[in-house]
């Protein structure tokens, strides 16, 4: 790829275009630069299925271990000393570390996705998909965003942590504003900043419900890690602190997303909506689908713990890499007519939820609130359609969904 070609993908890869339809980029990208040095993002980009696949299972070499921190260092010395405590955040916990200390967080939690407790909140999950449409059904509309994907995955990790669930706003402001650096190739100062100030605010809001949990434990998730932070060894405050954030903001973010994206591709193709309203039991290849055509969680990166050859270029030590997600589900290798919407697609082997030792753990709650969200959304609001042209997309590289979407239907008459 030529010098003038790598800045025109550079220019693609930071373009309002490329929140609302990354696809065009990816497709370019794996035709011509599979492994690509990207000036604007600091780092390399690769979008094809085969080498993320390796990058992803290849924790020794391709490390999650300091690489938001890096991204971090980066700044000018005046802006880092003042996110001192966002950088500790980042530098513990799941994502950021590596076997044995992130075998040893994820043990602590694992327990609480199990398949059975998964299986064991579908009745919940069906009561406050039914109740959150009783809201809006009399209205004619619904901004799918606010009115429902977003208050449906919140409520549910909300309660599985044991967070009261009158401070979701506030809750989502927060991590909002924690993950919005991650929107960028590069840290912007500015988006770094906030997110240091909300980062401050919930860690401080955290500290005072773990000393509630210590004098009153209940039967949740926060009251169990609390009782392994006090014996010490196993857990330490920032740990706790960074893994509550982490399953918060992965919990409903992604979710979000996964209803959002899966009903706008539903609504985009109305052959294959008629084909799940006829035939419900789809819907479970068809989340996969949704996962594989559009997820939500596009891009993921590793820090280089060593030179490696890839595709005839030289990735050194310590360079920031990032695995397309998203470019990866449109692979023409490994999906056949990837562009294609289809939910009764076989095999589906997708990364939306990561992949290897870093998987999502909540990858099965997601699933099952999809499942249940997305056919009971096209029951119970007939003839739902999109009250605009396209929705508004979140400005953010990392998290591909919309901020808002508004949808009509037919009113209901009761």
């Amino acid at each position: 790829m030529s010098v003038q070609q790598s800045t025109d993908v550079d220019e693609l890869l930071t373009s309002p275009e490329f929140y609302r339809d990354p696809y065009p980029a990816f497709h370019r990208l794996r035709a011509e630069d599979p492994v690509h040095w990207s000036d604007a993002w600091g780092g390399w980009v690769l979008t094809r299925y085969d080498d993320i696949e390796k990058a992803l299972r290849d924790f020794r070499r391709f490390t999650k271990a300091g690489h938001v921190t890096k991204a971090l260092d980066d700044l000018p010395q005046d802006v880092l000393a003042k996110i001192g405590p966002l950088r500790q955040n980042f530098s513990v916990g799941m994502p950021q570390t590596e076997p044995p200390e992130h075998t040893r967080v994820r043990g602590l939690i694992s327990k609480a996705f199990t398949p059975a407790i998964v299986e064991s909140t579908s009745e919940r999950i069906q009561a406050l998909v039914e109740r959150l449409i009783d809201t809006v059904a009399q209205k004619g509309e619904i901004d799918l965003v606010a009115d429902f994907a977003f208050p449906l995955p919140a409520i549910v990790v909300a309660e599985m942590l044991g967070f009261p669930t009158e401070n979701l706003d506030q809750i989502k402001a927060w991590s909002d504003g924690i993950v919005s650096f991650h929107g960028s190739g590069r840290a912007d100062p500015e988006r770094v900043l906030k997110s240091n100030q909300a980062f401050v605010e919930m860690r401080d809001w955290l500290r005072e419900l773990f000393e509630e949990r210590r004098g009153r434990p209940k039967d949740d998730l926060v009251s169990s890690l609390v009782a392994v932070e006090e014996e010490g060894a196993k857990l330490t405050e920032t740990e706790l602190v960074a893994t509550c954030i982490t399953l918060l903001t992965a919990g409903h973010e992604t979710t979000t997303g996964l209803i959002t994206n899966g009903m706008l591709a539903l609504l985009h193709h109305p052959e294959q909506r008629r084909l799940l309203e006829e035939d419900p039991d789809l819907i479970e290849s068809a989340v996969d689908e949704f996962l594989r055509y559009d997820p939500p969680f596009q891009r993921t990166w590793r820090l280089a713990a060593e030179d490696i050859e890839l595709r005839g270029k030289r990735i050194q030590k310590g360079q920031v890499v990032s695995q397309m997600l998203g470019a990866a589900s449109r692979d023409p290798d490994q999906f056949p007519d990837p562009d294609r919407l289809d939910i009764t697609r076989p095999d589906i082997t997708h990364f939306a939820f990561g992949f290897g030792v870093h998987y999502c753990l909540g990858a099965g709650l997601a699933h099952r609130e999809a499942e249940i969200a997305i056919p009971t959304l096209l029951r119970r609001l007939p003839g739902l359609k999109m009250a605009v042209d396209e929705p508004q997309w979140k400005a953010n590289i990392t998290f591909h969904m919309p901020e808002s979407m508004p949808l009509e239907f037919e009113r209901s008459a009761g």
